[in-house]
């Protein structure tokens, strides 16, 4: 017995020491060499020159402010739709809410310069929409482009992260408290004001800080539709790869800028979050009513309008894929050439995308299945930094996570740049605090009884985890991975850092078509990422057999 039980934790032991090596290697060490570049000059003199030198200039200064105040602005702006969608849904029987969910869930999970580039192309200088209201009104429409443009593509594409993390708020409301407070003349809005918002206010400031963190590291939107809108990650992008050949330490600086402003704003969080912080079991789910009368015609206009907006730009990326085209300009008449096209051309691009999302994928879930059971069945020191460690990406940009592993591995002893591997860690690193959370939840739900039941019954610790715990975590596992999958095939401010034509992928060949102006092609290469995400989550709804997805 003393043997088996010294095996157990010499496994375990050695299983922590080796994740917590993979962070440090993969993590811990490019950060290093970040900060040894912003800080440290080519002949290792200590130095500020490099932060002086931003903060000296107003250009980069605003370019700060520039983000903050839209990304701000944006998190207002999906609060205000993603709430009351999410109450809506959740409270009331909304026809077609399975069709709608699933409509909402891809609005969430298309890269978002792929909306930006379709809203160009429908309120742009010469779009669809702007040509037609013109010609009706003989009056010149707003600028889709700037600050404006930027705002509208950020709240259509993150409202749905605010919808799907108040669906699961929503889904733990006892159904007693709501008709408690009914009884007590509490109902309608002053029940929603009341009642609901403050049960749900711990996961809406989760929500709140997840957009936040994805509109301020995002830098495909602005670079497409921002003309002289500089946010800091487009910043952070254009002066890396302008110093690239001369001077990486300018670049590294501005990335340490990045990771104290975000690093400030997730403690800010966690600050207000533990003011909230409570715990609710639904021992009676809330009943969905029937509307009826004007209340129903308006709460079916709202939830349909809100989305269908935000889905009409990927409805025109599908139909103008199958447009002629010349070169940069589109034709009368309807053809397959762009798909043609993707598929002869940048022949790499569709199996990268699955190669490669399909490795990172994997060790997301071997890693967060691993760093669950660490985390919340073998609490110790190491394992607790194990967890503290798997949650700093999630605070980190895209483009700073790209250029630290760059400067890290692309010299000898170990150079990674320029291949699969570099692109799969990135993606790893990036993408598996989404599975680790929702594995860590799932399995503290779980009672340690059911191992220990198994163990009496002649099973080792090991087996008892991995053949009864695990199956139990299923659904946990899968909705942490389909997040982290749709992201992964999605991904493009940390690829386009690391990518070459050898490891381009889906997401990275749409951009570069795009950034080009061939926008039939550019729509060819979207649908099929389009369409690999909606067998994504398709399949998770037959393998679950959950037909709603809330976090």
């Amino acid at each position: 017995m003393n043997g088996k039980s010294k095996k157990y934790f010499d496994v375990w032991k050695m299983v922590s020491v080796a994740i917590l090596f993979l962070y440090i290697l993969f993590l811990l060490y490019p950060l290093f060499k970040l900060l040894q570049n912003a800080f440290f000059d080519s002949e290792g003199q200590f130095t500020m020159e490099q932060f002086v030198a931003f903060f000296s200039q107003s250009y980069y200064v605003e370019s700060i402010f520039n983000s903050l105040k839209v990304s701000a602005l944006a998190t207002l702006l999906t609060l205000i739709i993603g709430i009351p969608l999410a109450y809506f849904y959740q409270m009331y029987e909304i026809k077609g809410k399975t069709l709608l969910q699933v409509l909402i869930i891809l609005c969430s999970m298309s890269a978002p310069f792929i909306g930006a580039y379709s809203w160009i192309m429908l309120l742009g200088r010469g779009g669809i929409i702007t040509k037609f209201i013109e010609s009706i009104i003989r009056t010149k429409m707003p600028s889709i482009y700037g600050f404006n443009g930027i705002l509208l593509v950020l709240a259509l594409q993150l409202f749905p992260l605010v919808f799907l993390y108040v669906s699961g708020a929503l889904k733990n409301i006892d159904n007693s408290l709501l008709e408690a407070s009914e009884n007590m003349g509490c109902s309608g809005v002053g029940r929603f004001f009341k009642i609901v918002i403050p049960l749900c206010m711990p996961t809406i400031i989760a929500a709140t800080l997840m957009v936040f963190m994805r509109a301020f590291a995002d830098f495909g939107t602005p670079l497409l539709i921002g003309e002289g809108y500089q946010t800091f990650p487009v910043i952070i992008y254009k002066t890396y790869f302008a110093e690239t050949g001369s001077d990486h330490n300018f670049g590294a600086a501005i990335s340490v800028i990045a990771i104290v402003i975000t690093a400030v704003i997730f403690l800010i969080q966690r600050y207000v979050n533990n003011q909230f912080r409570f715990t609710m079991n639904a021992m009676h789910s809330i009943e969905r009513k029937e509307l009826h009368g004007l209340q129903s015609v308006l709460i079916h206009f709202y939830c349909w309008f809100v989305v269908l907006l935000a889905f009409m730009p990927q409805v025109y990326v599908i139909y103008t894929s199958f447009l002629k085209t010349s070169g940069k300009i589109f034709l009368p008449g309807y053809s397959l050439d762009s798909y043609r096209f993707a598929f002869t051309h940048l022949t790499n691009a569709i199996p990268n995308t699955f190669l490669i999302g399909g490795l990172a994928l994997i060790i997301v879930i071997i890693l967060a299945i691993l760093i669950a059971y660490l985390v919340v069945r073998r609490s110790n020191l190491i394992n607790k930094v194990i967890d503290t460690l798997s949650m700093v990406p999630y605070i980190i940009p895209g483009s700073v996570v790209g250029i630290a592993l760059l400067m890290a591995f692309n010299k000898k002893p170990l150079v990674l740049a320029g291949t699969v591997t570099i692109m799969v860690v990135a993606l790893v690193i990036r993408r598996i605090p989404y599975t680790i959370r929702s594995s860590t939840a799932t399995l503290q739900q779980i009672p340690m009884s059911i191992e220990e039941a198994a163990i009496s019954l002649g099973s080792s610790k090991l087996k008892a985890f991995f053949t009864i715990t695990v199956p139990m975590m299923a659904n946990g596992i899968l909705s942490g991975a389909i997040m982290s999958w749709v992201t992964i095939i999605t991904e493009l401010s940390t690829a386009i850092i690391l990518y070459n034509l050898k490891t381009i992928t889906l997401t990275l060949a749409t951009y570069t078509y795009v950034s080009r102006g061939n926008y039939g092609i550019a729509a060819a290469y979207a649908t099929i990422l389009t369409l690999a995400t909606v067998a994504s989550l398709l399949l998770y709804m037959k393998i679950t057999g959950n037909k709603e997805i809330s976090f």
